[in-house]
C-alpha cells in the first residue's frame, strides 16, 4: 500500500508538470500569434508612413523647384535691368570721353599755334638780348675807360665798402639791442638773485670725510694688524675698506671709495680703539654696532634737511637717501648742503616771481637724489634720481622740476627753471666748488688758447680764476665796432668748446695811443 501511495503521488506531480507545461506552450502560441499581429500592423504602418514621406518629398521637390524657377526668373530680370543701366551709362561716358577728345584736339591745334607764334618771338627776344648785351659791353668799355679799373675791380670795392657797412650797423644794431636787454633783464635778475641769496645766508662750511685715524701710540698698531693679520683682515672684510698701516706715526689711513663704508670703519676702528679689546669677535661686533649708529645718523640728517627746508611728506627711503648726500661730496662740495641750498634759493626766487614755493623748495631739495646711490647703479644720477621718485610716488611736476637741471631735458614749468638757475648759483658761487690744479690749468690754457686763435688779437689774460678774459686787440686790425661781433662769436665758441661752473665773462679791449718824445 505504501508503494502504491507513493506511485499515485509521482503521477499527481506529473499530471501537474504536463498542466504547467502545456499552459507555457499554449501561452507561447498566444503571445506569439498577438506579438505577429502587432508586427504585421507596424509593417503597415511603417510602410504607410514611408509612402506619406515620399509624398511630401515630392511635393515639395515640387514646390522648391517652382520657388528656384521663380527665383532664376527674377534674378534674370534684375541682372538684365542691371546691365540695360550699365549699357546706357557707358554710352553716356563714350558721348563725354569723346567730346573731350574733341576739346584736347581742339587744344592741342591752340597749342601748337601759340608754338609757333612762341618761337618767332623767342627768336627776337635772343636778337634782341644780343642787341643789349653789345649795347652793354660798349657802356662798360666806355667806364672802363672813363674811370680807370675794371668792372671785376670796381664790382669788388662795391662789395667791400657793403660788407663793411653792413657788418658797422651789425655791430651797432647788436649793440644797441643787448645793452637795451641787458639793462632790463639784469636788473631785476639781480634784484631777484641777489635777494635771494642774502636771505639765505646758507652756511659754506661743509666737513671734509675723515680718513685719517688717530692712535693713542704705535703699540696699537700691532694689536689692530692682529696675530697673522687677523684682525685687520677682519675689519677689511666687514667693512669692506682697505686699511692702510705705514710709518705715518700714531695713525691708520682708511681707504675707500664708499664714503658711508668708510665713516662705519672710521666708528668702529675708533670704538676698538677706545675698548683696547681687539679680536675677530669684538670686531664684528663693533661693526654692526657702527653700522647701526651711522645708519641712525643718515636718518637724522635727512629728517633735519627736510625740516630745515620745510619740505613735509617724503617717503621714509627718501630721507633716509637725503642723510646719505651728507657723505657725498661733487667737486669738494657737501652734496646735501647743496641740496639744502637750492631748495632755499629756489624757494625764494619762486616767492619773488609768484611761483609754487612748496613745489620748488621740494624740486630743489631732492635734485641731486640720484648721487645717494649713483655709485651703486648704471645711469647718470638725473636719471637715477628720476626713477627714485617715481618707485616713492612722487608728483610728476616734482620729477620734472628735478629732471630739467643739468639741461637733459627742456624745462616746460617755471619751478623747473628756478631749481636750474638755484644749482647754478649755488655750485658757481666762490667757494663752493674746488678742482684739481691740472684741470684748472688746462682750462685756463684753453680759454687763451681760443681767444688767441682769432686774427687780431695781441694778448690774451685768464683772470679772476677762469671766471673771466680780458683780451687786447690791435687797434689797427679790429675797429670799435667789430670788437662786439668779435666778442659774441668769441663767447659762443667757450660754450661749444669749454666744461665750466657758472659764466665766464670777456672783455675786449682796444685802445689807440700817440706817443712822441720831446728832445
Amino acid at each position: 500500500m505504501g508503494l502504491l501511495s507513493k506511485e499515485v503521488g509521482v503521477i499527481d506531480i506529473i499530471s501537474i508538470l504536463l498542466g504547467i507545461a502545456v499552459g507555457i506552450i499554449a501561452g507561447y502560441f498566444v503571445r506569439k500569434n498577438i506579438y505577429e499581429s502587432k508586427i504585421g500592423q507596424a509593417n503597415s504602418e511603417a510602410d504607410r508612413i514611408i509612402k506619406q514621406a515620399e509624398d511630401d518629398s515630392k511635393r515639395i521637390h515640387k514646390e522648391k523647384l517652382l520657388e528656384a524657377q521663380e527665383e532664376i526668373h527674377k534674378l534674370r530680370t534684375e541682372s538684365e535691368r542691371e546691365n540695360k543701366e550699365r549699357r546706357s551709362d557707358l554710352q553716356k561716358y563714350e558721348r563725354r570721353v569723346i567730346q573731350k577728345e574733341e576739346i584736347l584736339d581742339k587744344k592741342l591745334q591752340n597749342l601748337e599755334q601759340k608754338e609757333t607764334s612762341l618761337g618767332d618771338k623767342l627768336k627776337n627776344v635772343a636778337r634782341k638780348e644780343e642787341e643789349v648785351e653789345a649795347i652793354k659791353n660798349q657802356q662798360l668799355e666806355k667806364l672802363e675807360s672813363i674811370s680807370g679799373i675794371t668792372s671785376d675791380k670796381a664790382k669788388e670795392i662795391i662789395l667791400t665798402n657793403a660788407e663793411r657797412d653792413v657788418r658797422r650797423e651789425m655791430s651797432i644794431m647788436i649793440k644797441e639791442i643787448e645793452s637795451q636787454a641787458k639793462e632790463e633783464a639784469d636788473k631785476k635778475s639781480r634784484e631777484i638773485i641777489g635777494y635771494a641769496i642774502q636771505k639765505c645766508a646758507a652756511d659754506h662750511v661743509a666737513e671734509t670725510t675723515v680718513t685719517v685715524v688717530n692712535l693713542p701710540n704705535d703699540e696699537m698698531k700691532g694689536r689692530i694688524i692682529g696675530r697673522e693679520g687677523r684682525n685687520i683682515r677682519t675689519l677689511e672684510t666687514l667693512t669692506g675698506i682697505d686699511l692702510i698701516i705705514d710709518d705715518t706715526p700714531e695713525a691708520v689711513i682708511l681707504s675707500g671709495f664708499d664714503p658711508i663704508r668708510r665713516e662705519v670703519a672710521r666708528i668702529a676702528l675708533e670704538k676698538l680703539i677706545a675698548d683696547g679689546r681687539i679680536h675677530p669677535a669684538r670686531i664684528e661686533e663693533m661693526v654692526d654696532k657702527a653700522r647701526k649708529e651711522v645708519d641712525s645718523i643718515i636718518k637724522e640728517y635727512g629728517e633735519q634737511a627736510a625740516f630745515e627746508t620745510g619740505v613735509h611728506g617724503l617717503h621714509p627711503e627718501l630721507v633716509k637717501l637725503l642723510g646719505r648726500l651728507n657723505y657725498r661730496t661733487s667737486y669738494g662740495q657737501n652734496v646735501l648742503k647743496h641740496s639744502i641750498e637750492v631748495a632755499h634759493i629756489a624757494g625764494i626766487m619762486a616767492a619773488e616771481i609768484g611761483a609754487d614755493i612748496k613745489l620748488a623748495k621740494r624740486a630743489g631739495l631732492l635734485h641731486d637724489i640720484g648721487k645717494a646711490v649713483d655709485h651703486e647703479m648704471e645711469g647718470t644720477h638725473v636719471e637715477i634720481g628720476m626713477d627714485l621718485l617715481k618707485r616713492y610716488k612722487e608728483s610728476k611736476e616734482v620729477i620734472h622740476a628735478m629732471s630739467t637741471h643739468h639741461g637733459d631735458y627742456e624745462p616746460q614749468t617755471i619751478e623747473a627753471v628756478l631749481v636750474t638757475a638755484a644749482d647754478a648759483i649755488s655750485a658757481a658761487r666762490p667757494g663752493a666748488r674746488r678742482e684739481t690744479l691740472e684741470a684748472y690749468i688746462r682750462r685756463l690754457e684753453k680759454l687763451e688758447e681760443i681767444a688767441n686763435s682769432y686774427e687780431g688779437v695781441d694778448k690774451s689774460f685768464a683772470i679772476q680764476a677762469g671766471r673771466e678774459i680780458r683780451i687786447m686787440v690791435k687797434p689797427e686790425n679790429v675797429s670799435d665796432e667789430d670788437i662786439h661781433l668779435l666778442a659774441r662769436d668769441m663767447t659762443k665758441r667757450i660754450e661749444d668748446e669749454l666744461e665750466y661752473p657758472g659764466q665766464i665773462k670777456v672783455s675786449i679791449i682796444r685802445e689807440t695811443r700817440a706817443i712822441e718824445y720831446a728832445k
